[in-house]
């Protein structure tokens, strides 16, 4: 076959296979964390945001009442969210990132992996208080 024909064809495959490893920026907004037996206080949703995140290797650091700064690093890579929350509700939200790939709406699959992640262990936290 004449490799002039391929060259094109690989080239394409390449950038749908780059493409796949970038998804919108998972965002959590307003997550609820009260349930009809509990009443948690700030400090309670503060201490699972603060555990969840050491838990899992964020570099977590108290900003202000009701709002924590995560920081992730991996190998050569870094993200950092903010985590705004109150006794009812919290959020994760971009802050920055290193090596992610990040566009202004997208970002590598990776971080969105670490999002979930967190989310899921927060609530976990929550739920054994």
């Amino acid at each position: 076959m004449n490799l002039k024909l391929w060259i094109p064809a690989i080239v394409a495959l390449g950038l749908v296979l780059g493409a796949c490893r970038n998804n919108p920026v998972y965002t959590i907004s307003g997550a609820p964390v009260t349930t009809s037996t509990r009443n948690y206080s700030m400090g309670d949703v503060r201490g699972a945001i603060l555990q969840a995140g050491a838990s899992l290797g964020w570099q977590m650091s108290i900003i202000r009442p009701g709002l924590v700064i995560g920081t992730l690093r991996v190998r050569e890579h870094m993200a950092k969210v903010e985590i705004p929350y109150d006794r009812h509700t919290y959020s994760i939200l971009y802050r920055d990132s290193d090596n992610l790939d990040y566009d202004g709406a997208n970002i590598h699959s990776n971080y969105n992996g670490w999002i979930q992640n967190l989310s899921r262990e927060i609530n976990t936290r929550l739920s054994h208080l």
